[in-house]
């Protein structure tokens, strides 16, 4: 299921850090950055995406049928993180915010999949699955047949 757009993503992205984010050296040409950065970023979204289905599948049915703001959001930031991480991230300097909003992401998808926390939404699917029914045999004695015995 689709979290976050690439546009979305790139959109949080400094172009000075693209360069390093893509790994090589500096790319004048602006159509060639983006060109090369757009798969890494189109990776590092389908990564975090798959991290984020690891915990609704739990209980939520997927696909889900609308994406929820906060979804959205913790997408971009495990999406961001994942960029960063493939340079490594230093904690002493700016961008230990993209380690602690990775973090902060993964904390409410923990809690999501405990279920202390809801994504708001309706999942009929798993509601039909989680109720029960009783069923029983036919009744051999009751108050009328039990009399006189």
């Amino acid at each position: 299921m689709i979290y976050c757009e690439t546009s979305e993503v790139r959109s949080m992205i400094k172009d000075d850090a693209l360069n390093t984010i893509i790994g090589s050296d500096y790319i004048e040409d602006e159509a060639e950055r983006e060109a090369k950065i757009v798969p890494i970023i189109e990776g590092a979204i389908s990564d975090a995406e798959a991290e984020i289905d690891g915990y609704l599948a739990k209980r939520y049915s997927l696909p889900l049928s609308s994406v929820p703001q906060v979804v959205n959001k913790f997408a971009k930031d495990i999406s961001i993180y994942n960029l960063y991480s493939r340079i490594g991230i230093d904690e002493n300097d700016r961008e230990k915010n993209y380690l602690n909003r990775y973090k902060a992401a993964v904390r409410f998808f923990e809690l999501l999949a405990d279920g202390k926390v809801e994504l708001g939404i309706v999942d009929t699917a798993k509601a039909a699955k989680t109720g029960f029914t009783i069923s029983s045999s036919l009744r051999l004695f009751s108050r009328d047949k039990l009399r006189g015995m």
